[in-house]
């Protein structure tokens, strides 16, 4: 990430956004692709989408367009200035809608202080837009709604010209079925630094028997090169049929998308309840039902892997303990199964404070000891330090907040940065004393999958 990617968005500090008049207008429509919605508003709005479906499938969001950009390249404070924008931005609200409210859809980088060069050109260390048109999937309702946001005193024939715009949008989105899109031809597949990885894991790994730290997570990179350029509709595609069960997400920044389907949830909100998910110590799926369940309670049962889970669970309780009331933590984890992978899992819950807010429990989670390590700071240092890679918006937290201060973000693992012709995907796994380099390798490898077949890269065990 550099300086010019903040050339394509706009920032506004507080005062000036004083001036602005944020008009928003809601109609009910019939049930349709989300999908088809998203691919819709390629034709005008490309570099400018945005995607959500939870894990439950009980919501889904589309954004199409920039109503308006909330953005930050400050290493300090960037957490703290996109929630005071986004709340001066919602008092200039002129008309309350009853059924949906309007929404901010965007993501953090993981460590605005790594300074290494990325691939990562387009996305500044904060980057979050209250979409021009947005559609939002709730059980069996669609609701579209139309935001613009101006300091023109006369806008109406503005507003008017939006109302032609959605319904055009529609009517694409309603007569047209989803291409089923064929899987990209990949003609390459390279593993960027992989020798300076294995060293890196060697390194950190003597740090920790040294007692310096007690865990650090150490990730890589894998880029696919494709016979041609590989739409965002067609990626999103493909990964909603591969990772049914994880939430799905993509997010435009001109012309590059990140996207993923991951399995973590990082922080939830709802009429001020908090729900958090401990994701943390893993394991393959076994090729049998016989071998699947030995694989998982040997999960449930290694020192390792709980050992890593408790580091997390703990970490979360303190944040949920400081921030909310009524805090419940399950003594015990259970297994979450999902394609490719099964995990440890443990869901952590609590009631709001006064004055906590969802924008408070993403930062002081982020990153969660599944994600950096433990303790903290001294792991996020070791990782700008011998990590081979710059993660951008990796690992780092994505999702949404409306206008109420409800909102979800996930964990953006399971996700790739698409590149026009290219992609890369990012993995890693937590360094405790007894990782080896071949072993740590051999597990990206079961976190690399989801993408990989996704995009047509598969392993060579699969057909």
């Amino acid at each position: 990430m550099n300086s010019e990617s903040s050339s394509s968005t706009q920032q506004f500090a507080a005062d000036q956004i004083e001036g602005y008049r944020f008009y928003t207008e809601t109609i009910e429509v019939t049930h349709m692709s989300a999908l088809a919605f998203f691919e819709a508003g390629g034709n005008d709005h490309a570099g400018k989408r945005m995607y959500w479906k939870n894990r439950e499938k009980t919501f889904t969001l589309v954004g199409i367009g920039h109503a308006h950009v909330l953005s930050s390249d400050e290493k300090a404070g960037r957490f703290e200035n996109i929630k005071n924008d986004w709340k001066n931005l919602c008092r200039q609200i002129v008309n309350e809608e009853r059924s949906v409210h309007p929404v901010l859809f965007g993501g953090f980088s993981f460590d605005p202080f790594n300074t290494k060069p990325s691939e990562w050109r387009r996305f500044p260390q904060a980057y979050f837009v209250v979409p021009t048109f947005q559609l939002i999937l709730k059980g069996d309702q669609a609701f579209v709604s139309i935001h613009l946001i101006t300091k023109k005193q006369d806008s109406f024939n503005e507003f008017d010209a939006l109302r032609k715009e959605r319904d055009k949008l529609l009517h694409a989105a309603q007569v047209s079925e989803v291409d089923k899109y064929d899987k990209p031809n990949v003609i390459e597949r390279t593993e960027l630094r992989k020798e300076e990885y294995l060293e890196s894991i060697q390194r950190v790994t003597d740090i920790i028997k040294a007692k310096e730290v007690e865990k650090v997570v150490i990730a890589r990179t894998v880029k696919l090169g494709f016979e041609k350029r590989l739409s965002p509709t067609s990626a999103l595609y493909q990964v909603a049929n591969e990772q049914p069960e994880s939430f799905l997400f993509g997010l435009e920044a001109e012309e590059q998308f990140f996207f993923g389907a991951t399995p973590e949830r990082l922080v939830k909100v709802e009429n001020e309840k908090a729900l958090s998910t401990c994701l943390a110590g893993s394991t393959p799926r076994g090729k049998t039902i016989e071998k699947d369940t030995e694989l998982g309670e040997n999960l449930l049962l290694d020192p390792k892997n709980r050992a890593e889970h408790q580091y997390v669970v703990s970490m979360i309780s303190d944040v949920f303990k400081a921030t909310c009331s009524q805090t419940i933590v399950p003594k015990t984890p259970k297994l979450m199964k999902i394609r490719d992978i099964q995990h440890l899992y443990t869901p952590v819950e609590g009631v709001l404070n006064a004055g906590s807010t969802l924008f408070d429990l993403v930062e002081l989670l982020h990153p969660t000891p599944a994600l950096g390590g433990e303790p903290k700071l001294e792991a996020m240092a070791m990782i700008r330090e011998h990590e081979a890679m710059n993660r951008g918006y990796y690992a780092a937290p994505i999702g949404w907040i409306d206008t109420q201060g409800d909102g979800e973000f996930a964990v953006a693992i399971r996700s790739a940065l698409l590149d026009e012709e290219k992609a890369y995907l990012y993995a890693g796994g937590g360094i405790v004393a007894d990782s080896t380099p071949e072993s740590e390798y051999d597990e990206t490898w079961v976190k690399f999958r989801p993408m990989l077949r996704a995009l047509g890269g598969q392993l060579s065990d699969e057909s």
